[in-house]
């Protein structure tokens, strides 16, 4: 798939969206969804694309390899897919591996955040400096200043240098709080004692997504996606390929938790909470616009 081909496919909308899933309105889960498509300008972006493209990357090697290099030059597969905690392993690790061996850490880095800040640039031109070089700064401050904990992802992205230019130090702030999120949902769903392809069909079903359309895209095949059905079902979390109540509970209760592994964030962020959401609202309505986001509502919520 050429850029083209991803942007028709995920990015140009048809007029057939479904509706905005129904989510908590909590003000973690409002800093998530402001954050989202800045943070993933870094791969949906035509600008980044291309400067992956330049490396020898295809689309999905180059997410991957670009995401990852964060953990650094020579990191096992089997922790990288623990980090990501969502694709399947045999699917990621051979991804992974295609990456690696077409650029070095330092290339496909830089692509990334020169492609990141070149893409938001361009989908936010109607966006004054000011607001984007604000949102930065403030969500800089934040995720700075927390403590990392056991949150991988997040940690080694914190360790790279950070960009200089404003829209590029917007797009790192948001990535930022992307992997912290990201970091914390996966541990919430390890303790709700869910494996990689069960948070997968719970979250999809949560979202409004048909059985599997989602899952598939991570790797998961037929007979594996109707086996974590079954044992769903056996927990009372399906009934038939729908939710029950109680798995619509349970999958509240998971994004309860992981709101709360995000509190030093908020506390980091204090009464400028409402202040970075908004902007952030503002250069994500611009992205959106721009068709430099998936156009998909409930792919951008469910990440």
């Amino acid at each position: 798939m050429d850029y083209d081909d991803i942007a028709a496919h995920f990015l140009i909308p048809t007029g057939t969206e479904p509706a905005t899933p129904a989510v908590p309105a909590t003000v973690a889960r409002r800093l998530r969804d402001s954050v989202e498509v800045v943070a993933t300008i870094g791969w949906w972006s035509r600008q980044a694309s291309e400067a992956s493209l330049s490396l020898g990357h295809d689309f999905f090697d180059g997410y991957v390899w670009g995401r990852a290099a964060a953990l650094g030059a020579d990191v096992d597969p089997a922790v990288v897919t623990a980090a990501f905690g969502v694709f399947a392993p045999e699917l990621l690790g051979v991804v992974y591996r295609q990456g690696r061996s077409i650029s070095g850490r330092e290339q496909i880095l830089a692509a990334r955040a020169q492609g990141a800040s070149a893409g938001l640039r361009a989908a936010t031109s109607d966006v004054s400096d000011a607001v984007v070089a604000e949102a930065g700064d403030l969500l800089l401050d934040a995720v700075l200043a927390v403590d990392a904990g056991p949150r991988p992802l997040f940690a080694a992205l914190r360790s790279l240098p950070l960009p200089d230019d404003p829209h590029g130090r917007l797009w790192r702030g948001a990535e930022l709080v992307r992997e912290h999120r990201g970091d914390t949902h996966l541990a919430s769903c390890a303790c709700a004692g869910l494996d990689s392809i069960e948070m997968n069909v719970l979250t999809e079903l949560w979202l409004g997504y048909p059985l599997g359309e989602y899952s598939s895209t991570r790797g998961f095949g037929p007979d594996a996606l109707g086996d974590a059905a079954d044992r769903l079902r056996r927990r009372g979390w399906m009934d038939g390929d729908d939710l029950t109540a109680s798995g619509r509970d349970s999958r509240l209760a998971i994004e309860t938790v992981t709101d709360a592994g995000q509190q030093p964030l908020l506390d980091a962020l204090g009464e400028r909470a409402d202040r970075v959401i908004e902007l952030a609202g503002l250069v994500s309505a611009a992205v959106i616009d721009a068709c430099a986001a998936p156009a998909d509502p409930r792919k951008r919520a469910a990440g």
